[in-house]
């Protein structure tokens, strides 16, 4: 006697859903206060000034201003938020 399978099992459906990492708001755009900067695993990127982290290595803004990334002597790349009052005296 033949033995089929039962009905409703897939093989396929087993692949985790995209996590949507990255950079979201990007060096030069305005960001305001609690905007996601970069989603990322591990710290790919360091919070600088005025970036909070979450435990999830989430990088946030914690006030409205300009993101900024540079990179420093210890190699790492860090994000910060220059102040829109700021921005005026940085350019002059």
């Amino acid at each position: 006697m033949a033995h089929k399978k039962g009905a409703g099992s897939s093989t396929n459906g087993r692949e985790s859903h995209s996590k949507r990492l990255g950079i979201k708001v990007y060096g030069g755009q305005f960001a305001q206060s609690g905007n996601i900067i970069a989603r990322q695993r591990g710290t790919v990127h360091h919070p600088g000034l005025n970036v909070g982290m979450g435990k999830d290595h989430t990088l946030f803004a914690l006030i409205d201003g300009i993101v900024e990334f540079k990179k420093k002597k210890d190699a790492r790349s860090y994000v910060s938020i220059i102040p829109l009052e700021q921005q005026d005296t940085v350019k002059n």
